[in-house]
């Protein structure tokens, strides 16, 4: 279980795309301070405590700036960073998984010194816990620290940010931008939904929005996979089978599934079955075909379905040779990330009675669901009401990679187009989704994975210039090689007819064949 924690760590600690700032024009006009770093412990109140505040010089990797760390009753950890030259902005980024990472966790000192390096002040919470003290999901046997976890930890990390930005600086704060991806991307349409005023754009990176309904799947998948379980070694012959027929859909074979939407492979058909008895490399047995089928079909509850099937394309291997199921949906070592997530959520989280001792095979997809009223509530970010968030001004940039086998991008889709039945026509006046083929969670895969959304954000939040495509790129032992642009939901890049296809000005954003 121990190993498993780790992974699962180093996986949220990751759950961002890499190209933030990437298109950033650095600014000329920036404010300095007005009073010194170590003055901010005097805000210590009853709203929250200020540890430490404190100068820490420039670096290769970050400038100067002011360190404030903290506390927010009754444990929500945050950390404040303040640049010694500030472009008027604020730059809030998400957490992973179950949160809990510490502020020295790689990828957040990364995140931290590439927006510091822009001029922005930078937030940023454990949402209320520790993993490193209550690892996983335990710390949601607390009723306070799952409330802390699901939202409270956002909004009064926010405030408490601009608090202290409007005592360090002179000028007042302009903007305020959140970015996050997996958990990340949930907790940034949480604040759109329930703290309109807390942020003036958003960038949502594969938001397990549906965090409840997610988990169901996970728990689907696992049973249907304890049942038959499936070898790493028969993934690439199953990618192999569905790319055979999947890939030229769009009209250009290229390696990618545009939409997986469009291609519907079917495992009883199109896979090659093993004799009675036999089970090798080449072929699938009965009973992993019937798991498969169950993994592409989606889940039922009494007769209905309540959640999407998985997209085919996560099957493949990306640049480090590894499926895109690798460990998230196939392992050869139990348990895998998906059943690992689900069976802490069913132990800690859901249910009213906690069971340390509950594995995901106890779960029944027709009585159980509905089980899940009060977590829901508390949890999943799935209100498509986002009226308030759209009259303050507020945009939202979302993304999703159609290969992630961490999360289901369907759910993405669904979630933008209920918020255009809710909100009608002037939805892509604030909101826009971008679908990303052959991306797999938060980054990676073999498509074009490397973007800056912000940068698009920021220009349509200041300069009204709403986003119409984001420059992206599939980097491979460091190398571009190959380029594309991302469409806005429904339009996808399409080929003109000539040039190369690995070059993105021979593409261009239009409705799909």
């Amino acid at each position: 279980m121990r190993l498993l924690l780790l992974a699962l760590l180093a996986c949220t600690a990751a759950a961002q795309n890499a190209g933030v700032f990437k298109d950033w024009k650095p600014e000329a006009s920036r404010i300095s301070p007005q009073s010194p770093c170590a003055g901010l412990r005097g805000l210590t109140g009853y709203e929250f405590t200020v540890a430490s505040a404190q100068t820490i010089p420039a670096t290769a990797d970050a400038p100067e700036h002011c360190r404030v760390t903290g506390l927010i009753p009754p444990q929500v950890a945050f950390e404040v960073n303040l640049p010694a030259s500030w472009n008027r902005r604020m730059y809030m980024f998400g957490n992973g998984g179950y949160a809990g990472e510490p502020f020295d966790a790689p990828g957040r000192i990364v995140n931290r010194a590439r927006a510091l390096r822009h001029g922005f002040a930078v937030a940023a919470t454990d949402t209320g816990h520790s993993s490193l003290t209550e690892p996983d999901a335990t710390f949601a046997v607390n009723p306070q620290k799952r409330l802390d976890w699901a939202f409270r930890s956002l909004h009064v990390t926010a405030l408490t940010a601009k608090k202290l930005i409007a005592a360090y600086y002179p000028s007042e704060l302009a903007r305020s931008y959140f970015d996050g991806c997996s958990t990340g991307g949930r907790q940034g349409l949480i604040l759109a939904q329930r703290f309109p005023q807390d942020f003036d754009g958003i960038v949502v990176g594969a938001p397990v929005l549906d965090f409840t309904t997610s988990i169901i799947s996970f728990t689907w998948i696992s049973q249907a996979l304890a049942a038959a379980p499936i070898p790493h070694a028969k993934l690439k012959l199953l990618a192999d089978k569905i790319y055979a027929q999947c890939d030229a859909v769009d009209g250009l074979k290229d390696g990618l599934i545009d939409d997986p939407r469009r291609c519907a492979p079917d495992p009883t058909r199109d896979l090659p079955r093993c004799a009675e008895a036999v089970d090798n490399a080449g072929c699938f047995t009965t009973a992993q075909i019937n798991a498969l089928e169950k993994i592409y079909s989606g889940v039922p509850s009494q007769g209905k379905p309540i959640f999407p099937g998985w997209p085919v394309s996560a099957e493949i291997a990306g640049d480090n040779g590894r499926s895109g199921w690798d460990r998230w949906i196939v392992s050869d070592t139990d348990p895998s990330l998906g059943k690992g997530f689900a069976q802490a959520f069913w132990r800690y989280v859901a249910f009213p009675q906690k069971d340390s001792t509950y594995d995901v095979s106890r779960f029944d997809f027709d009585r159980d669901p509905s089980r899940l009223d009060e977590i829901r509530q508390i949890l999943d970010a799935t209100d498509p009401n986002l009226s308030a968030f759209q009259q303050r001004g507020g945009k939202i940039v979302m993304y999703f990679g159609w290969a992630d086998p961490a999360l289901n991008a369907r759910m993405g889709i669904d979630y933008f187009e209920q918020v255009q039945r809710k909100m009608g026509p002037a939805t892509t006046d604030f909101m826009r989704l971008f679908m990303v083929p052959g991306m797999f969670h938060c980054g990676g895969g073999v498509g074009a994975s490397a973007f800056d959304a912000m940068t698009p954000l920021v220009e349509w939040v200041e300069k009204s210039n709403a986003p119409t495509q984001i420059p992206a790129a599939r980097i491979s032992d460091g190398k571009v090689v190959r380029t594309r642009p991302l469409c806005p939901y429904p339009q996808v890049a399409r080929y003109k007819g000539s040039g190369s296809i690995d070059e993105a000005q021979n593409f261009a954003c239009a409705a799909p064949l």
